[in-house]
């Protein structure tokens, strides 16, 4: 990114030598963006990030099916993102409709099947819930919208949230059947500030912005080319030994959880184990003990954890996730959200979980639950 801001610093739609070299680094890395779903770079739009993405593909794939149906299904487990878009979908006349999820985070398909009828025009769901690492049944939901699209020759878009899953998840046969999939740099270490929206074959999208046309007129704004390019680069990379990593990730949550659950006998996993769960999240709750205070406490020794969507963490209403999964309020301010890199060792979760029991020790202890 460095090299490019140096050397290739041209605007990519101007017509000069140096603006069609930046414009070749966005070409390249479109297409390799394009490569994890196994899809043409021609149906790649760029971003700003997840959260643009998201927007993109709810506010205007729902906009620009008005006229074939007003009713928009999501969970009420879902990134923020999301679930304002449906809230301004609301506003403005949508019947935005919610699913249920289980115990676990899961979305039901039944749930789904439920709120189906003539007038739905979009489906919005996570490929892996950014709290729990619940891997959603996106397969099952595939099936679903293709039945009802048979059934009343009415077509549904289907949008897919892998801003989890990108670069980690096999992403192909989603690609094939979902319409429009959001993506981020930052989850698979590329940089912050830039992302992608996927678009699928016959998937119509108007666009959030507007102005010089750039991205194939979906996405006006002279585009960043650094960001972009190092994006690229962070595709190819996270596309080696994809399988590798994510059982170095799975390793080391396997015998953090372990020694977690050795230290403190009554911690309690939010979400499911195993192959129904993503190997880069684990979600744990410590009753009696608040969340965001046993952040502080693991700053301080060099464990940086969460407790909950990092976007919308200073709200202070508590996890949205874990509420709709059934917790109670005390259970859900008890959770923190632990999450594993490329760069993580399994030594390390042995020094961060001795950290999690002492500091969840002492605390009862002295009774320092807020």
């Amino acid at each position: 990114m460095a090299e490019v801001m140096r050397e290739t610093y041209g605007n990519p739609s101007s017509p000069h030598g140096a603006g069609l070299a930046a414009e070749r680094l966005v070409r390249e890395a479109r297409v390799r963006v394009a490569s994890l779903f196994c899809a043409d770079g021609g149906q790649v739009v760029f971003t700003s990030g997840g959260t643009e993405s998201n927007n993109t593909a709810i506010l205007c794939g729902a906009r620009a099916r008005r006229r074939q149906g007003r009713r928009v299904i999501t969970t009420r487990a879902e990134h923020p993102s999301v679930l304002e878009s449906f809230s301004v979908l609301a506003d403005e006349g949508f019947d935005a409709v919610f699913a249920d999820v289980d115990a676990e985070g899961r979305l039901i398909p039944a749930s789904v099947a439920a709120l189906l009828n003539e007038e739905t025009i979009l489906i919005s769901c996570a490929h892996v819930n950014n709290e729990t690492g619940a891997i959603q049944p996106v397969a099952a939901l595939c099936e679903l919208v293709e039945a009802h699209e048979k059934r009343t020759g009415k077509r549904v878009t289907l949008h897919v949230d892998a801003v989890q899953s990108f670069g980690k998840l096999p992403l192909e046969t989603l690609a094939r059947r979902a319409g429009l999939i959001s993506v981020s740099g930052h989850k698979i270490h590329g940089p912050k500030g830039v992302g992608a929206l996927f678009i699928g074959q016959g998937e119509r999208v108007t666009p959030l912005l507007v102005g010089g046309g750039q991205e194939r007129g979906l996405r006006s704004g002279t585009e960043n080319v650094p960001a972009i390019a190092g994006f690229g680069l962070a595709v190819v990379m996270a596309h080696r030994d994809s399988a590798a990593r994510a059982a170095r990730a799975a390793a080391c949550k396997r015998r953090l959880l372990e020694a977690i659950r050795a230290g403190v006998r009554d911690a309690v996993t939010n979400g499911p184990e195993g192959a129904e769960a993503s190997p880069y999240i684990l979600n744990v709750s410590f009753p009696g003990v608040k969340g965001e205070v046993l952040l502080h406490d693991l700053e301080g020794r060099g464990v940086f954890v969460s407790s909950g969507a990092a976007c919308s963490s200073k709200k202070k209403t508590g996890s949205h996730v874990l509420a709709a999964m059934g917790l109670s309020r005390a259970e859900a301010e008890g959770a923190i959200r632990f999450s594993f890199g490329d760069f993580n060792a399994e030594e390390e979760t042995e020094r961060a979980a001795e950290a999690v029991c002492s500091a969840v020790a002492r605390f009862r202890k002295l009774g320092r639950y807020r």
